[in-house]
């Protein structure tokens, strides 16, 4: 029977709306599970890093490995494979929900995104502007862009704690500021730490960028075609001097987002496939093949480039690349005095006080000056707790760090974030628990009379 209404429900016809919430549903749900994942990973580098084998853990990630073709060579640690390349995928899907934001989300609606791109506009300035107050003239004072940064994973992961109590105005509000705060933070990354640059292999890049949209317009369709561009134009930037993970998010950018067959020739193909099926045009084997064949890509091309990349990229930079990546940069040394470093203390607050500083303040200006509105059942001490969220900084905020700095002070960073995550996910957490309407008694569940 269950079987039965299964099927039933998937031979239901799609509602427009369906478009929009279902890849918000499998994004939160797979997010809110890798954010565990993530949180194991890190728990683990802490501890080895601070193990008497710690010198044999951290010296893992020094591991040289060299990839080349004749004179070309290029020879880097296990950890710089790690961040700039692996990342690379994680940042191809950040373009990705990116541009389905844009396209299809909260930010497609002007009036609808004011409010996220103001918060994240607060969320990113005021962090900084701390930091740099703390370190101005200082060895770290390249690292103001650190506590700018969101990390969407542990902010779901913490969402799904609260279970039905958390409004999905909210949950939407914090994810679209996550977004517009991604796009900060990619281009912090790519005009505020980019220091030299080779232009010949920048021009290449560029070309590799160029070509995509040819292929577009002239029919590509082969996802192999598409990965190897964007290898090739990975390697350019990468020897640019452009931090190669740019490229990742260009290119995620430029994924269509609709589909190149619709579901009314679909359907049509679908139809004509059963009737030959059943008896009518029947001739040979070899005609049954090219029908199903032509199927077959009917369906796969009915999904649009962007929905494929993200549905079948995002569990593996969820449960493989971001885990990885915690383990190759969070491990790092911890004494008591560490917490103390001026670095580690305004990185700490720049997550923990410059965050909901800035979300709330800019919300609130965009309120006041009637650009924007609250969303429904969200009020001041919601948006605050949502602020303190937004300053888990985490999986961004080392990436930046290890793009900033280098040595003690990029060690002192790594704790200023991980403890101003810690922190702001503690405070964000009891805010939203003490401000959000709480639950509806389960009916029989109620105090008994007397």
């Amino acid at each position: 029977m269950a079987q039965a209404r299964h099927t039933t429900e998937s031979l239901l016809p799609r509602e427009p709306i369906d478009s929009l919430v279902d890849p918000l549903k499998r994004f939160l749900h797979i997010e809110a599970a890798s954010g565990v994942v993530l949180l194991v990973a890190t728990a683990i580098a802490l501890t080895l890093a601070n193990l008497p084998t710690a010198d044999w853990f951290l010296g893992i990630w020094k591991t040289r490995f060299t990839i080349g073709i004749g004179s070309f060579q290029m020879n880097h640690s296990l950890q710089h494979w790690i961040n700039d390349g692996l990342m690379a995928i994680f940042f191809f899907v950040i373009g990705l929900e990116v541009k389905r934001e844009l396209v299809m989300g909260e930010l497609q609606d002007l009036r609808q995104a004011v409010l996220p791109i103001a918060a994240a506009l607060g969320g990113m300035l005021i962090p900084a502007e701390v930091y740099l107050m703390l370190q101005w003239g200082e060895p770290g004072a390249r690292g103001w862009g650190i506590p700018m940064a969101t990390d969407i994973a542990f902010v779901v992961g913490c969402l799904a704690v609260l279970g039905k109590r958390i409004p999905g105005s909210l949950r939407i509000l914090l994810l679209s500021l996550a977004i517009a705060d991604d796009i900060g933070a990619i281009l912090v990354i790519a005009i505020g730490y980019t220091e030299s640059l080779n232009m010949t292999a920048l021009a290449l890049g560029g070309l590799g960028i160029a070509v995509l949209p040819l292929m577009i317009r002239v029919g590509i369709r082969s996802p192999g075609i598409y990965y190897a561009l964007m290898v090739l134009t990975w390697l350019a930037f990468h020897e640019s001097g452009v931090h190669a993970t740019i490229a990742g998010v260009i290119f995620g950018l430029m994924m269509p987002a609709r589909s190149w067959i619709t579901e009314n020739r679909l359907e049509s193909i679908f139809s004509r496939t059963g009737h030959f099926l059943k008896g009518d045009g029947w001739r040979t084997s070899t005609d049954r093949y090219a029908v199903l064949r032509q199927m077959e890509r009917a369906a796969r091309k009915s999904i649009s480039p962007l929905e494929r990349h993200e549905t079948e990229l995002h569990p593996w930079v969820g449960f493989l690349i971001m885990p990885v990546f915690a383990l190759a940069n969070a491990g790092v040394p911890i004494q008591a005095s560490a917490f103390l470093d001026p670095v580690a203390l305004a990185t700490a607050l720049g997550l923990v006080v410059g965050k909901p500083v800035g979300i709330l303040l800019f919300s609130w200006l965009a309120v006041k000056f009637k650009l924007a509105r609250l969303p429904e059942g969200v009020n001041w001490g919601v948006i605050l707790g949502g602020g303190f969220l937004a300053g888990i900084g985490f999986t961004m905020a080392l990436f930046i760090s290890g793009l900033a700095l280098s040595g003690p002070v990029l060690d002192a960073a790594k704790v200023g974030v991980m403890a101003g995550s810690a922190l702001s996910a503690i405070v964000g957490m009891t805010l939203l628990v003490l401000f959000l309407p709480k639950p509806p008694p389960i009916a029989g569940q109620g105090a008994a009379k007397i």
